[in-house]
C-alpha cells in the first residue's frame, strides 16, 4: 500500500489540512515582506548638500533659504539641485539667473546632506548618508540578505531531511524573529548587513520547509489546490508590505512590523504536525500513526488502529545527502534541469518586483499593484496546471514574461501606460511561473530527498536572485540592456523546462527508485522504503 492509499483512508483534504494551511500562513505572509523589503528601506529620496552650517557674512544672512541654495548649490538639466555638489564659494551672481553656471567651480558636499520632504530615519540612505559615492550600499544589503538566504537553503535542506520538517520549522521561526529584530536596532551599516545576512539564513527555512509539509499532507487531487492557496499568503504579505511601507515610513519601525507576525507563528508552532510520510520514510512508525489517528479524527473518519511495517530492515533507512541528487542517471538530469530553471524563474521574478520606478506613480502604488497581479495570475494558473498540466505551464509563463519584457523594449516610452500594463502582465506572468515550479519540485524530487532538492534549487534560485540587482546596474552600460538579458534568459530557460517530466496526477515519489522508474512499466511490488501496511478499520459511528 502507497502512503497516498493510506492518507485518503484517514483524510487526504479536510478539516486537518486546512488547519494546517491556516497555522503556515502568518510566517509565509513574513516572507516577501523580508525579501522585498529593500524596495523601501533602501530608497534614495531626492537630497542636496547641507548647507545650513554656512555663513558667509552680513549678505549671507540676509538671503532667503530658496537664494541661499541657489547661491550654494548647483542645478541639474531638469532645475533641480544637484545631489552630491556644491559651489567651492557661494556665488551671489546666481541671483541674476547666470546662464554659465556649470562653468562654476564645485566640490563635494562638505557638512553632509539634507533630505528633502523626509526625515532622517527614512531609509538606510538617509540614517547613515548613504549616497553619492556611497549610494550603491543600500541596494547592497538585498544581495547579503539573499546570500543568507542561499546559504540557509542549502543547510535546512539536509537538516529538514534528516531531523524532521517540524523542528527546522521551530529554528526557522527563532532565528528569522530574533534577528529581524535585532536587525531594527543595529547601531551602523556593517551590523545590519550582517543582521540582515542572519535573518535571510533562518527565513529560507520557512519558504523550503512549510510549503514542503503542506504538500506531503494532501494526495495529488488538491496538491494544487494547497499550492495557490500557499503562493496566495505571499502575495497578501506583498501587498501588506506596501501598505505597511506607506504607512511606517520609519525603516526601523518597518522592520520590526514586517517581523513581527513571527511571533504569532512560534507561538501557534506547537499545534505543528510532523510529516508522517517523512517519519515512515525514516521508520519511526509508531509517531506516523499518531498523527495518522489525528488526521482521521479531525477529519470525522473515526478512529484508526494502524499496523505500519515497512518493507525494509531499520537498518536499511539511511541518511540522505546532496549526494545522492546526483548518484543516478535520471535524479542527476532532473537534479541539473531544476537547478538551471529555478535560478531563471528567480531571476526573472526579482529583476522585475525590485524594478519598480518609472511607471508614473509612486512606489508604494506601484508595489502594491505589482503584488495584486499575483493574486488572478495563481488563479488562472491553478486552472491551467489541472488542464494542460505544470510542464506547459512553467515554461509559457517564462516564455511568455519574456516576450512581455521584449515588447516594452519595442514600445516607445511616451505610451508609458501601455508599457506599465504589460510590465504589470509580465510580473503576474513571472509570479505565476514560481507558483507552478514550487509544486512541481515536490512532486519531482523523493520524499527521502524532497527537502534536499528544495534545498538544492533553493540555492540556485537566490543565487538567481543575488544576480537579478546586478543585471539592472547594467543600465549605466547601455539603457536596454537589463531588459535584453532578462528577456532573452525568461524564454532560454522556458525551453529548458520542457525537458523535464511531467507529473499531472501522479503519486508523489517516496524513494530514489521512484524517480529513476519513472516513465517505465510499473513493477509488480510497491517500491520502496514506505507502506507494506495493512490497515484495521476499526468502524465508524453510526449516524
Amino acid at each position: 500500500m502507497n502512503f497516498d492509499d493510506t492518507l485518503e483512508d484517514v483524510g487526504s483534504f479536510g478539516t486537518f489540512q486546512l488547519v494546517l494551511i491556516v497555522l503556515l500562513a502568518s510566517p509565509r505572509i513574513v516572507l516577501p515582506c523580508h525579501f522585498l523589503l529593500n524596495n523601501f528601506i533602501a530608497a534614495v529620496p531626492p537630497h542636496r548638500c547641507d548647507i545650513s552650517q554656512l555663513d558667509h557674512g552680513a549678505l549671507w544672512r540676509n538671503l532667503s533659504e530658496a537664494q541661499r541654495v541657489a547661491v550654494s548649490v548647483p542645478l541639474n538639466d531638469d532645475g533641480e539641485p544637484q545631489g552630491c555638489r556644491m559651489f567651492a564659494t557661494p556665488q551671489f551672481q546666481m541671483l541674476e539667473n547666470i546662464s554659465d553656471a556649470d562653468k562654476l567651480p564645485t566640490t563635494a558636499c562638505q557638512h553632509g546632506w539634507t533630505y528633502l520632504n523626509h526625515s532622517s530615519s527614512f531609509s538606510l540612505a538617509t540614517e547613515w548618508d548613504l549616497v553619492c559615492d556611497w549610494k550603491h550600499l543600500p541596494k547592497m544589503t538585498s544581495t547579503i540578505f539573499f546570500i543568507g538566504v542561499m546559504m540557509g537553503a542549502v543547510v535546512f535542506g539536509v537538516l529538514s531531511d534528516n531531523y524532521g520538517r517540524k523542528r527546522c520549522l521551530l529554528a526557522s521561526y527563532i532565528i528569522g524573529m530574533t534577528f529581524g529584530f535585532c536587525s531594527a536596532f543595529a547601531k551602523s551599516y556593517v551590523m545590519f548587513a550582517a543582521l540582515r545576512f542572519l535573518s535571510g539564513v533562518g527565513l529560507t527555512g520557512i519558504s523550503i520547509t512549510a510549503f514542503t509539509l503542506n504538500m506531503e499532507w494532501v494526495d495529488a487531487a488538491h496538491r494544487s489546490l494547497v499550492c495557490v492557496i500557499s503562493s496566495l499568503m505571499w502575495s497578501l504579505g506583498n501587498m501588506l508590505l506596501g501598505a505597511s511601507a506607506y504607512l511606517v515610513q520609519d525603516w526601523r519601525a518597518l522592520v520590526m512590523t514586517v517581523t513581527s507576525p513571527l511571533i504569532l507563528a512560534t507561538l501557534t508552532w506547537w499545534w505543528l504536525p510532523e510529516s508522517s510520510r517523512w517519519l515512515l520514510a525514516n521508520g519511526r512508525v509508531e509517531e506516523a500513526e499518531f498523527y495518522l489517528d489525528k488526521c482521521a479524527a479531525m477529519n470525522k473518519r473515526g478512529k484508526l488502529s494502524t499496523k505500519l511495517k515497512l518493507q525494509v530492515k531499520p537498518s536499511k533507512v539511511q541518511k540522505y545527502t546532496y549526494l545522492h541528487l546526483v548518484k543516478t542517471p535520471k535524479l542527476r538530469r532532473l537534479t541539473l534541469i531544476m537547478g538551471l530553471v529555478w535560478y531563471g524563474v528567480a531571476v526573472t521574478y526579482y529583476g522585475i518586483s525590485l524594478n519598480i520606478v518609472g511607471f508614473g506613480v509612486n512606489i508604494y502604488l506601484t508595489h502594491f499593484i505589482f503584488a495584486a497581479i499575483e493574486v488572478p495570475a495563481k488563479l488562472l494558473i491553478y486552472v491551467l496546471i489541472n488542464k494542460i498540466g505544470r510542464r506547459k505551464c512553467l515554461a509559457g509563463t517564462l516564455i511568455l514574461t519574456g516576450s512581455c519584457i521584449a515588447i516594452n523594449i519595442i514600445l516607445p516610452k511616451d505610451l508609458w501606460h501601455l508599457r506599465s500594463a504589460v510590465a504589470i502582465i509580465g510580473k503576474g506572468l513571472s509570479e505565476a511561473s514560481f507558483t507552478t515550479v514550487f509544486l512541481y519540485t515536490t512532486e519531482l524530487f523523493p520524499t527521502v530527498l524532497r527537502q534536499n532538492g528544495l534545498g538544492f534549487t533553493g540555492f540556485t534560485s537566490r543565487v538567481g536572485v543575488s544576480v537579478a540587482p546586478l543585471i539592472l546596474l547594467m543600465e549605466e552600460a547601455w539603457l536596454l540592456l537589463p531588459q535584453v538579458v532578462l528577456g532573452v534568459g525568461a524564454v532560454v530557460f522556458g525551453l529548458v523546462a520542457m525537458l523535464l517530466p511531467e507529473t499531472l496526477g501522479a503519486r508523489l515519489p517516496e524513494t530514489i527508485d521512484d524517480v529513476e522508474k519513472r516513465g517505465s512499466p510499473a513493477p509488480t511490488k510497491p517500491s520502496g522504503v514506505l507502506l507494506g501496511a495493512t490497515m484495521e478499520h476499526v468502524e465508524d459511528h453510526k449516524e
